[in-house]
């Protein structure tokens, strides 16, 4: 995979720019790994930083290649002068600007306090970009609990996601909350790994729990939407696939938009075809694969729920089976037929699935779309491709 080289503007925790550092190669080459920049930039330099935000990218869009960030230094150090502009931005998260870490991880402390936890050694920075500053917190193994939290802090179109993972706390496997405000959530650890590579019956009862999640906390949809999660019901839903179509249009292929334009006419007569398949709304998990399902031995547990909202609740499958080695595709579309069927007798989750395959494509869409409108332009690199992707790939489906 292609290498990355990381550049870093520095400066102190008040802001004050105090130069850069000569470019550093990465371990892993996806811009958003905060943690290896890092680690790089201790061992070529024998400094501490914390990564605030990129800066640029000489690519359009990740991984690898030249990219630029700034960093906050922990202490006084020798570096090359440069001229840097920092304007503020209205848009910036709170963790991209000097001194946002340091309160986000005070804040966690006292979360921690109230739970008479300590921490155990320095926190470790693992991620930061457009969508989430994330950090692990090694606790006092004499003290009971986990052996470490892990600290989340979001822009404003995920703060939902704390309360949200408090609220499904009693209806199935998902982290445990050890405190949340809005914006910010703080967790305990989940022994076991990452599922990016479950074997296929695991992959099944990871669909078993997220059909278990989604079908007890049916009668909460009003709770839930009060959170602030986003409507993906077919009206608001429809609209903003059209205003993300209308966009993008001039760019797609010409094939591509018409089918794309004649979808789009008969959008409403393919809403009232699922509303017959008697699927009823409910929660949608946004992000649903397995790398998002924490494994150990044989529990599970459904993290990242950011992106969640209120819709279809096949909107997760096509997103599930995208992610999947081609050979498990059948069997676990198979499962999940199996699995809403069960759930809800007399439905037809098959010709469902048919239905909203390009919607579930189209919507993704409209997800890059929001992140592109609410966030920063230094960090569009980071999404600037995916819908247009994405609308492409929803032609795919058509045909």
């Amino acid at each position: 995979m292609d290498e990355l080289w990381a550049e870093l503007v520095l400066v102190s925790g008040d802001g004050v720019l105090l130069g850069k550092l000569p470019p550093v190669l990465v371990e892993r080459p996806w811009w958003q790994d905060a943690g290896a920049v890092v680690r790089a930039v201790r061992k070529a330099h024998g400094v501490d930083v914390t990564v605030l935000r990129l800066l640029r990218a000489q690519r359009e869009g990740p991984p690898g290649g030249a990219v630029t960030y700034l960093a906050e230094a922990a202490e006084p150090l020798d570096c090359q002068p440069c001229e840097e502009t920092l304007a503020d931005h209205p848009l910036r998260c709170g963790y991209a600007r000097p001194g946002g870490p340091r309160r986000d991880l005070a804040w966690a402390a006292s979360a921690l306090a109230a739970r008479g936890l300590q921490l155990a050694g320095a926190p470790e920075q693992i991620k930061t970009w457009n969508l989430s500053s994330l950090w692990r917190l090694p606790l006092n193994p004499a003290q009971p609990g986990p052996g470490s939290a892990w600290l989340k802090v979001v822009p404003k179109f995920f703060a939902h996601e704390g309360a949200l993972i408090a609220a499904l706390a009693d209806h199935g496997p998902v982290p445990r909350v050890l405190g949340f405000e809005r914006g910010r959530v703080l967790l305990a650890e989940i022994p076991g790994e990452d599922g990016f590579h479950a074997p296929l019956e695991q992959r099944r009862q990871m669909i078993d729990l997220l059909v278990q999640l989604v079908t007890a906390c049916r009668a909460r949809l009003p709770e839930l939407l009060a959170l602030g999660l986003p409507d993906f019901r077919a009206q608001p839903l429809s609209a903003a696939i059209e205003s993300s179509f209308e966009r993008y249009c001039s760019e797609l292929d010409p094939e591509d938009a018409r089918r794309l334009s004649l979808f789009l006419d008969q959008l409403d007569a393919r809403w009232r075809q699922l509303t017959d398949c008697g699927l009823p709304d409910g929660l949608v998990h946004g992000d649903f694969h397995s790398g998002n399902v924490r494994v150990a031995d044989q529990q599970l547990a459904l993290i990242d729920w950011g992106d969640a909202g209120i819709g279809h609740p096949l909107l997760d499958q096509a997103a599930f089976l995208e992610r999947v080695p081609p050979e498990q595709r059948q069997p676990l579309r198979e499962h999940f037929c199996a699995a809403w069927q069960r759930a809800v007798p007399g439905s037809d989750p098959a010709r469902a699935a048919q239905l909203i395959a390009p919607i579930a494509a189209a919507r993704q869409t409209v997800i890059y779309d929001r992140f592109l409108d609410q966030i920063e332009p230094s960090e569009h690199p980071y999404h600037r491709r995916d819908p247009l992707r994405w609308l492409a790939r929803a032609a795919q489906v058509l045909r």
